[in-house]
């Protein structure tokens, strides 16, 4: 150890700012599109993910089961976790599994665009999409009868090429710079978007923030041809060194009649299309996803802190937002359709964000890497574990829809105390 440097003291990072200044900031640029990031995502040494606030909840089945009871005499026999019922409304869509893709942006991480695969394989499973922001901007828009499909486009037609009889949907975000790029107004009136906005199966979804950059916009890396043609488009600056720039998108600005005014112009501008808005994991959280829903929203995204991200500063990563349980825990009883996110892959994840108020739940990085994996089935896979293990959970507690899952299905080990219904006796 330095004699400089106390024990404990992070001497190295220390030095690492010493020697490279800004570029420190974030994770090493050649990771870049390579990875995505969360929270403990930057430094894969660190190992596996500590338990969070969610995955310390446990699942209680009761003795005592009348939703049991009911469902056999409707049966004529005794039921078992294949007669859960998963099919539900996702943001106005109807969906087979109470599950959608989280937004994909314009970062393409991995071999090709992933998000291509993902969405092929999400419409068979009959479950929404979200695309994310910055696809214009980034990427450009052209039909596809103008040549090779953009890249937006491309993910549109993948999903739509395999779109299951009356379920799912394609939901599309808006950020600042897609505004003016006017993304919504070329997805709306684009022939080869009639088939989902004519059936009910186009959305869009405005982009209030992100879980892993709550408060930051979009951010990318760029070499420096592209950041002379993105320049006068995004706040470009040279922070990464080797030639690499980074590329930041707004935030935009909001409050709470921005947000209403936003949706008035939505549903007013886009009467076919589902309003959904994603919020970050703000402390207000709650007032912001009962001001949505207020002003007529189809859907309230939250994107917990454990959400990822393809770029983000280190200190973001860790140290900035709620986690995904503190969002649901303020938020409470739903006033509409609340969609929740952040670190789901699995069916117990799965069934404590549904128990805690959430319709369904977002696959982000799971989705990516089981696409990565197989991009015929990888998806698919990964979601039919996931549905298995919902069913059994939700059978174990003695419900056959989840929907009916609700806080009194999980026990929180940080507040051991018993029912108020709970026999005297046992008080003592």
């Amino acid at each position: 150890m330095s004699a400089l440097t106390a024990a404990g003291f992070p001497e190295r990072a220390v030095r690492a700012r010493a020697r490279a200044g800004t570029a420190e900031v974030f994770p090493p640029a050649d990771t870049y599109g390579t990875q995505l990031y969360g929270a403990r995502e930057a430094d894969p040494t660190d190992g596996p993910y500590p338990a969070d606030a969610l995955d310390a909840l446990r699942p209680t089945p009761p003795v005592f089961m009348p939703r049991r009871l009911e469902k056999l005499i409707d049966l004529g026999r005794e039921p078992s976790f294949e007669d859960v019922d998963l099919r539900t409304k996702v943001g106005g869509f109807a969906a087979e599994l109470p599950l959608y893709l989280s937004a994909f942006g314009s970062t393409r991480v991995g071999s090709g665009d992933l998000g291509v695969a993902a969405g092929a394989q999400a419409a068979r499973l009959g479950i929404p999409m979200v695309i994310g922001e910055n696809m214009v901007p980034v990427h450009g828009y052209r039909r596809g009868g103008d040549g090779m499909r953009s890249a937006l486009l491309a993910r549109v037609a993948a999903y739509a090429d395999n779109l299951a009889d009356g379920v799912g949907g394609v939901v599309v975000q808006q950020s600042t710079e897609d505004a003016d790029s006017e993304v919504w107004n070329l997805l709306y009136s684009d022939p080869g978007t009639r088939p989902l906005r004519d059936s009910g199966r186009l959305g869009f979804e405005l982009k209030v923030g992100q879980g892993a950059k709550p408060g930051l916009g979009g951010m990318t890396v760029v070499d420096a041809a592209q950041a002379e043609r993105l320049a006068g488009k995004f706040t470009v600056r040279e922070l990464l060194g080797a030639g690499r720039h980074l590329r930041c998108a707004s935030p935009g600005t909001f409050t709470e009649e921005i947000v209403r005014q936003q949706l008035r112009f939505m549903r007013n501008n886009f009467p076919l299309a589902r309003t959904w808005v994603k919020f970050h994991p703000g402390r207000d959280i709650a007032a912001a996803a009962a001001t949505a829903w207020a002003a007529g929203a189809d859907a309230v995204t939250v994107d917990g802190a454990e959400g990822g991200t393809g770029w983000a500063p280190r200190v973001f990563l860790d140290q900035v937002g709620l986690p995904l349980a503190e969002c649901l825990r303020r938020i409470g009883r739903p006033r509409g359709a609340l969609l929740a996110t952040g670190r789901i892959w699995e069916g117990g994840r799965t069934v404590r964000a549904l128990a805690l108020g959430a319709s369904a739940v977002g696959l982000g990085r799971a989705a990516l890497l089981a696409v990565d994996e197989d991009p015929e089935e990888g998806l698919v896979r990964l979601v039919a574990a996931l549905a298995l293990e919902v069913r059994l959970l939700t059978s174990a507690l003695g419900k056959y829809h989840t929907a009916d899952l609700s806080p009194e299905d999980l026990w929180d080990p940080r507040e051991p105390r018993l029912p108020a219904d709970a026999p005297a006796g046992s008080r003592s």
